[in-house]
């Protein structure tokens, strides 16, 4: 199962839509059960990131994360979001 850790600036409003449409689209993907979510702040990401096997980050993420990171930011807009939800289906079907 992966674990994916969504960020954002107060890991309240933008995270949380991003879990929820998260969840939505990868039900779409045949996906559901095969991922945990955790939402933190974008300061706390190098602290708990090490748990996680994909970051999703609505803000630039700092240097130095060894997992896939991937920009959150069209998920909240919907501009190019189908290529981004295609991109995280992919990370959570990878062994």
């Amino acid at each position: 199962m992966k674990r994916i850790l969504l960020a954002c600036g107060t890991a309240v409003a933008t995270s949380t839509v991003v879990t929820n449409r998260l969840m939505e689209a990868m039900k779409k993907r045949g996906l559901e059960g095969k991922f945990t979510t955790s939402q933190c702040k974008i300061a706390e990401i190098l602290s708990k990131v090490s748990n996680f096997d994909i970051l999703v980050s609505n803000a630039k993420a700092p240097a130095g994360i060894t997992i896939p990171v991937i920009n959150g930011l069209p998920l909240l807009t919907g501009i190019g979001a189908e290529k981004v939800w295609d991109e995280i289906a992919e990370l959570i079907r990878k062994e």
